[in-house]
């Protein structure tokens, strides 16, 4: 009886009949696609290739979750770049320690190949840390003996102040012979409102060659408005340079870190005379911008900045007259590359509340202030005492004005605006002294200028609005053969 009833319903009624079973059809469609992402949700909680414990897990942008799974092709290169200061600042460190109870850094299925008397075999490798592990509860289950951080895995996550600077103050060797390679310490300090001085110990040549050597490089601004140059040029033999260290010896002029603190010592002559110097280069903690390559390619590029504040106590003496230093505002940064045919705009300012960092490098195919693609080139950092708070990016630097200086036009004044996302940051820079030199005779450069100005920035970071103001030390360099 029902199913008579059913059938003549479906014929007396065809229209209202067909959209009900349409509408039965799609609500069991629906519950079949659920049940199976439910399902594949399931699997792949369960999939070791995805387990770190944890609340959230930070994967390398552009991976696929799939091929992550599965050891695809695509998931082989992928890493997460400057990953130790992503785990100790930007996630685990002092602006995030109320949300974040820990953070565990993890190495899954890369490919590694094992060699032995002549035979390769691929195989798949990963590596963690046992006290982060069992920190975002994914503790391994160990069936034999112990499993505890080592001395390097210590130091990965948490390093003494010592393994911290030497990490980022390394020296470095170039891939390829070249001329033009150089990399240095650079040390600057306000010693009065109207006196600075600038420092480098500079390494340069084909150091695997053997051709190479260094020069002590120090400029004094005096308080009277005039420059004075000093230096000493260095035989290689008579250097000493460490490839996992900050340490460097330049004959009798030395930088040697320890404990993160710098112990700088100088000898050097110039027009005015012999200069000595012994300084002590004290970083503010969490002032530092992690190392960097500006530059990829026949150009290479890489730049750290241990202290972009810290204080320099100690004594300069020219010839017989010494002049101590207490406690004056100082800068430290480091950079290695190939400097033939470049150009670059630098600077770093102090604030009441942050520090301001900005730097690009640009090679002949580029123009100038952006790629030839014309991605904006100039990195643009804020750091706060909780350490870097973004990393924004700038077309270009606009400098505006001018007059002349020793026979160079000067700015007076430069901006820029750098952007990410929705933050943004705005540089106005009003320029109060500049040293000028003019290179066009010694290889086409037009000229280089150290500049000291005051600054103010404005913005918005973190959807907060930004306002700060203070000084700074600038550089353009602007040319060919340095």
């Amino acid at each position: 009886m029902l199913l008579t009833l059913a059938f003549r319903h479906l014929l007396v009624h065809k229209g209202r009949s067909l959209f009900l079973l349409l509408g039965y059809g799609l609500g069991v469609g629906v519950m079949i696609v659920l049940l199976s992402i439910g399902e594949a949700m399931l699997t792949q909680s369960a999939d070791v290739a995805l387990v770190g414990g944890g609340e959230i897990t930070v994967l390398p942008q552009g991976i696929d979750i799939e091929a992550m799974r599965t050891g695809g092709v695509s998931g082989m290169f992928f890493g997460i770049e400057r990953a130790r200061f992503l785990t100790r600042q930007l996630l685990g460190g002092p602006r995030h320690a109320a949300s974040v109870r820990a953070v565990s850094p993890t190495i899954e299925n890369k490919l590694v190949y094992l060699s032995l008397r002549g035979r390769s075999v691929a195989v798949r490798a990963g590596g963690e840390i046992p006290s982060r592990l069992a920190a975002v509860g994914a503790a391994r289950r160990i069936v034999s003996g112990a499993w505890v951080d080592t001395p390097a895995d210590s130091a990965w996550i948490t390093p003494t102040d010592q393994q911290l600077y030497d990490e980022l103050d390394r020296f470095h060797l170039p891939a390829t012979p070249d001329s033009s390679w150089g990399e240095w310490h650079y040390f600057n300090l306000s010693a009065g409102p109207e006196e600075w001085w600038y420092i480098t110990y500079l390494v340069g040549g084909e150091v695997l060659h053997g051709r190479w050597g260094g020069q002590l490089l120090i400029s004094h601004r005096s308080p009277d408005g005039r420059y004075q140059r000093y230096s000493a040029i260095v035989p290689s033999d008579s250097i000493v340079l460490d490839t996992t260290r900050a340490d460097l010896t330049l004959g009798q002029s030395r930088v040697i870190q320890r404990d993160g603190r710098y112990t700088l010592t100088a000898v050097a002559h110039g027009a005015a005379g012999p200069l000595r110097l012994a300084l002590t280069v004290q970083p503010e903690r969490n002032r530092f911008f992690p190392p960097v390559s500006l530059r990829e390619g026949a150009y290479p590029s890489g730049y750290v900045v241990p202290a972009l504040s810290g204080t320099a106590t100690g004594e300069i003496c020219l010839g017989q007259r010494c002049t101590r230093l207490t406690d004056v505002p100082a800068y430290h940064d480091h950079n290695w590359g190939v400097w033939r045919n470049v150009s670059w705009d630098w600077g770093a300012a102090r604030g009441r509340h942050y520090n301001l960092l900005y730097g690009a490098v640009y090679a002949p195919e580029d123009t100038v202030g952006e790629a030839a693609t014309g991605a904006p080139r100039v990195l643009v950092a804020l750091v706060d005492s909780l350490g870097v708070r973004q990393i924004l990016r700038a077309a270009a630097v606009t400098y505006e004005g001018g007059q002349s200086r020793g026979g160079v036009r000067v700015p007076t004044r430069f901006r820029f605006i750098a952007a990410r996302d929705a933050d943004t940051v705005r540089l106005e820079t009003e320029i109060v002294d500049v040293q000028a030199t003019d290179r066009t005779a010694a290889g086409g450069a037009k000229h280089f200028l150290q500049m000291r100005g005051s600054f103010r920035i404005t913005g918005t970071i973190g959807g907060e609005p930004l306002s700060d103001e203070g000084t700074g030390f600038f550089e353009t360099y602007v040319g060919g053969e340095p």
